[in-house]
């Protein structure tokens, strides 16, 4: 599964919106579109913070696959 698929599957299964999941992450809307788009990669930022995230919901995410 490629980050863009990962982003996305976390996002649903949190029950969020785009929006929502980005202010989770203390980044914008876009840089959560872009991602899930495969547009960009994530910066190590996001995968801090997207990794606690998961960390806090108790889901799975091994953020060290994409690094």
């Amino acid at each position: 599964m490629d980050f863009s698929e990962e982003i996305k599957r976390i996002r649903q299964t949190s029950f969020l919106s785009q929006e929502a999941l980005a202010k989770e992450l203390n980044v914008s809307f876009a840089t959560v579109n872009r991602l899930e788009t495969g547009k960009t990669t994530p910066s190590y930022k996001t995968l801090k913070e997207l990794n606690d995230f998961c960390k806090a919901k108790n889901i799975e995410f091994d953020a060290e696959k994409y690094m």
